[in-house]
């Protein structure tokens, strides 16, 4: 038993305590062992900790980018609603993958115990990596479009100004087609009334030239006054015409303005918007792949290594005295509780066979006792029928008339 004068008891921080806890490390027995075990959970319990510290940075810009407001790329949208909301997803995001790294690397085993990692081992951990493989591409992907964030701002703009101008020059050429028709009929309308107009201006000056000598005897004779009729013929058809047109006229007005009004705010609202629009979480990442794919697989490699390190490390990781200690202790609780396990060899097709045998006593006990008790009634059962049946017999033979009755259809015998 090694005692505190062999190996002096050393003060752990309860940050130590807490990377332990990280790595699903039992507190109880690294205190009562080496530096070298300690340290080398702390070490896994760090790793899994500050992979769910970068899953919250990474979850909380995913779901801003993905749901928050949108604008031009490299414009200041955020605000203190959505920046809470997006740190309590990231929070959120991030203590679940805490617990899945937790869970993983807890319920990896140590394997053979020696630094090598043998196929089979390799086998047995594969859903454990297959599962850190896709946590490590989640994490890396929000953090390296935030690496290059820049990068991608200058290259998404210009998508956004392509795809504006685009929708800009679309809507030009559907409201110009729509509100030339409107002119058209405003023009016809408009000509018509300036023949009538014109026609009225010709009466009016014939009538004056007439008044005036310069078409024949001046004054107010026969003649200016068929004229004079004439020419407010002319003013009345101008009258009429306003007065039959004049709501048609000023509902075409109205819709032209309504044109150029749906047109203003099309080019300066729904196209901008659809623009911004554009700045989504799938958009930014086919940009960072255009603009930095060396960069991006290496950020996914390095987070691979965090998420699958552990993995490798716990089967690479030689038994020391936290591991006996653990399993001594886990013996001891099976033996307490009536469980047993034996390696037993067996012949098989293929050779012999090592497999591992689980007692549990306390059911084989309850199994025999309830065997032993089955046979005790047996035998009981027996005894009472072999007394019962000497007791008729014997009644039999002292009054045989009492068992049998010749005719009788309710005869005893």
């Amino acid at each position: 038993m090694v005692t505190n004068q062999d190996y002096p008891s050393q003060k752990v921080s309860f940050f130590t305590r807490f990377l332990w806890w990280c790595a699903g490390a039992d507190k109880h027995f690294l205190m009562r062992s080496p530096v070298q075990d300690r340290v080398k959970y702390a070490g896994i319990g760090g790793i899994v900790f500050s992979t769910g510290l970068l899953a919250t940075f990474a979850g909380g810009f995913a779901f801003n980018t993905a749901f928050g407001p949108k604008g031009m790329a490299g414009d200041e949208m955020s605000s203190i609603g959505w920046m809470i909301g997006s740190g309590v997803f990231g929070l959120c995001w991030g203590a679940l993958i805490f617990n899945l790294d937790r869970f993983i690397v807890s319920s990896t085993g140590k394997g053979d115990g020696t630094d090598s990692i043998t196929l089979k081992e390799f086998g047995q951990a594969i859903p454990r990596l297959i599962i850190a493989l896709i946590l490590g591409i989640t994490i890396s992907k929000p953090l390296e479009l935030k690496i290059i964030e820049t990068e991608i701002n200058v290259e998404l703009r210009k998508k956004q100004q392509e795809k504006l101008d685009e929708f800009n020059k679309g809507t030009m050429a559907k409201f110009k087609e729509q509100i030339a028709m409107i002119d058209k009929d405003i023009k016809k309308l408009e000509d018509d009334r300036s023949v009538l107009v014109q026609r009225q201006k010709e009466a009016e000056q014939e009538y004056l030239d007439q008044m005036q000598g310069r078409a024949g005897e001046a004054g107010y004779g026969p003649r200016a006054k068929q004229l004079e009729v004439f020419k407010n013929e002319k003013i009345k058809d101008v009258q009429a015409y306003d007065q039959k047109h004049a709501v048609e006229l000023t509902n075409l007005k109205r819709q032209r303005d309504q044109k150029l009004a749906e047109q203003d705010n099309e080019l300066t609202v729904v196209n901008l918007r659809n623009a911004q629009n554009l700045d989504g979480l799938l958009e930014r990442i086919e940009i960072a792949h255009e603009i930095g794919f060396g960069l991006g697989i290496a950020l996914t490699l390095i987070f691979l290594s965090i998420e699958m390190g552990p993995i490798f490390f716990k089967m690479m990781m030689n038994k020391g005295p936290y591991d006996y200690m653990v399993e001594n202790y886990n013996y001891r609780m099976y033996v307490k509780n009536g469980i047993v396990k034996e390696d037993q060899i067996f012949e098989g097709r293929n050779g012999m066979v090592l497999i591992e045998k689980t007692n549990f006593l306390e059911v084989e006990n309850d199994r025999k006792e309830k065997v032993e008790k089955l046979k005790a009634q047996e035998e009981l059962s027996k005894k009472i029928i072999g007394v019962w049946s000497q007791k008729k017999v014997k009644e039999l033979n002292d009054n045989p008339d009492a068992f049998y009755q010749e005719g009788s259809s309710d005869s005893k015998v």
